[in-house]
């Protein structure tokens, strides 16, 4: 388990947040430290894992991927191998962005994108509904966005 963020862990993180590419020089004046206590806070928050990873965000529209979809999937049982199966699917089809594991009425929920209305119903009538585990998907469009963020909501103790 790591140890409780403080006030200049929130201060880097928010930083990163903001500007992932920031240097390490800027970001110790950002934050109000010299750049080798900096740099040691912030491998400290990579090596616990604080830190899970840096990334490039893409606009999916931009590379042709406009459709974004939302799938309540229901599993027709929960054995070791239904499961696994869906997962199998899930980790190997680069269109699904997002699978979380639900509570409640359905199984799962996945975040899909893809070029077109037509390539989805491909996805999912070859590749989805191929899987004998799967009873249902229940599919939600995305009309419009409006909000978008990666950035976690940070709270400096005291």
């Amino acid at each position: 388990m790591t140890r409780p963020l403080d006030r200049l862990d929130c201060r880097i993180l928010t930083e990163l947040q903001l500007e992932a590419r920031i240097t390490n020089q800027d970001l110790a004046k950002r934050v109000g430290l010299s750049p080798a206590p900096c740099w040691r806070r912030l491998k400290r928050l990579e090596s616990e894992g604080v830190i899970a990873g840096y990334a490039t965000l893409l606009s999916a529209p931009a590379i042709g991927l406009p459709i974004q979809a939302y799938a309540l999937i229901s599993l027709e049982n929960h054995h070791a191998e239904t499961v696994a199966a869906f997962d199998r699917l899930v980790r190997e089809r680069p269109e699904v962005l997002e699978c979380h594991a639900m509570s409640g009425t359905n199984d799962y929920l996945l975040r899909i994108v893809a070029a077109s209305m037509e390539a989805y119903e491909r996805f999912l009538s070859t590749q989805v509904l191929q899987l004998a585990a799967v009873r249902s998907v229940n599919t939600s469009f995305v009309l419009r966005t409006q909000k978008f963020t990666t950035r976690l909501p940070l709270q400096a103790p005291g």
